[in-house]
């Protein structure tokens, strides 16, 4: 089906709406905020970058919370999942607001991060009760459709949210104040989607009463045990696990993907202006945001051509080559190219998991499957950025980070079609 088809069939349940414009206003909020800690963190003036600083950045601001991820897990399977969404936008707010006077008072750059890493702890929170929601909303048959829409769409809006984060820094400026004015932004529009989510009913969304279930008290003393329960729940439904698995793939290579184009742009392209920098990278965004919504045009098709099973290695194997012939040349054009392609292959890969997780995963345990969902989606990118701060020089260019790439996707793509080989006959 087509992207305006699929729309229109899920748009047709009321509360389908209202928690996709949840979605929507929450992502483009943070679209905002990405861009004004992007900014800040990478290309602020005064600030000299390196492979490493830009590792350190990324692992201070979403390692530690995948550490956490196993006990957001525990509250999203037992705290009402509408309650969640109304609340964790307030919080968020107050936490963006916060960081914002942080900032404008030149604080050093280790507070800002303790408070950024809050705001992306609650985000993160946000998106995994998004995530195990929508099962609720829509019919079983719906899903891929669903997961066509929904999580791409609110990628999309972050995009846009990050262009308009761009439109607003030429006005506030790039220094602390005009930070501080983009996370006060995005603050205020997210507590909007609060008021979106207040409007479902509470018990709406899950989870689904389970008078067997511990408590939530007694769940985080045993989140250990939790967590390896969900884990081999996963290795029951093998399908979802290995798409989970080419998920977190995806996210290593292109982390060392956008570590690599951020100090490439930062010295090799402008000779160590940000502001230039700062635009080419944005160049880079904008086209992976077209390649985000092209896949949701063609993911829907291509499943009901190929199957998940097949789609996926597809995608993998040919964002690898295309990569490779695009940024080898190292040539300011190829990255916004890449970025496109590499834009539509992991979107494409993310529709799949997001799909075969909801479907073959038993609602008791999506908390804990869509934490540890996230805690691979940004601990395999932290790793790669970590990779990329041994193996990059100073100016970014480097032929050996750009041949793991374009070796790496299509040796996941291979392991991820013999897992499923094997598993087909079972899984369906």
């Amino acid at each position: 089906m087509s992207f305006v088809a699929d729309l229109r069939v899920v748009l047709r349940g009321r509360d389908f709406r209202r928690l996709f414009g949840t979605r929507l206003v929450s992502q483009f909020s943070d679209g905002i905020f990405q861009f004004g800690v992007a900014g800040f963190a990478f290309f602020s003036p005064e600030k000299q970058t390196t492979a490493l600083e830009v590792a350190t950045g990324l692992a201070v601001l979403l390692l530690p919370y995948s550490i956490l991820g196993p006990f957001v897990g525990v509250f999203i399977d037992r705290w009402s999942r509408r309650q969640i969404l109304v609340l964790a936008p307030l919080v968020r707010g107050v936490l963006l607001v916060g960081a914002a006077v942080l900032v404008a008072s030149g604080v050093p750059d280790p507070v800002f991060y303790v408070a950024a890493l809050g705001v992306l702890a609650v985000n993160r929170f946000f998106l995994a009760a998004l995530g195990a929601s929508l099962p609720h909303v829509v019919p079983p048959d719906r899903l891929m459709a669903a997961n066509a829409v929904t999580p791409t769409s609110g990628t999309v809006l972050t995009f846009v949210g990050a262009g308009v984060g761009f439109l607003l820094r030429e006005v506030f400026g790039g220094g602390n104040a005009g930070t501080a004015l983009l996370l006060t932004t995005s603050g205020v529009v997210f507590g909007l989607s609060a008021l979106i989510a207040r409007t479902m009913e509470r018990s709406l969304l899950g989870p689904s009463y389970d008078p067997e279930r511990p408590q939530a008290r007694e769940a985080l003393r045993n989140v250990v045990v939790g967590l390896t329960d969900g884990v081999r729940h996963l290795g029951r439904h093998r399908v979802a696990a290995a798409t989970m698995g080419a998920m977190a793939a995806h996210r290593f290579l292109y982390g060392m993907a956008t570590a690599l184009g951020i100090i490439l742009y930062r010295y090799y392209f402008t000779d160590g202006d940000p502001d230039a920098a700062l635009r080419g990278i944005s160049l880079v965004v904008a086209t992976s945001g077209v390649g985000y919504f092209f896949a949701v045009l063609i993911t829907p098709w291509a499943t009901e051509r190929f199957t998940i099973e097949r789609w996926v290695p597809i995608a993998l194997t040919a964002a690898g080559v295309l990569t490779a012939v695009l940024v080898m040349p190292f040539q300011m054009w190829g990255l916004p190219a890449a970025g496109f392609v590499l834009g539509i292959a992991g979107q494409s890969v993310k529709i799949c998991a997001d799909t075969t997780v909801q479907r073959d995963v038993e609602d008791a345990y999506l908390g804990r499957a869509f934490s540890i969902y996230d805690m691979l989606f940004n601990g395999m990118y932290v790793l790669a950025a970590a990779l990329s701060a041994a193996i990059l020089p100073a100016n970014g260019k480097s032929y050996l980070a750009v041949a793991i790439i374009a070796i790496g996707y299509p040796v996941a793509a291979a392991v991820y079609r013999m897992v499923t080989s094997a598993t087909e006959p079972a899984s369906r």
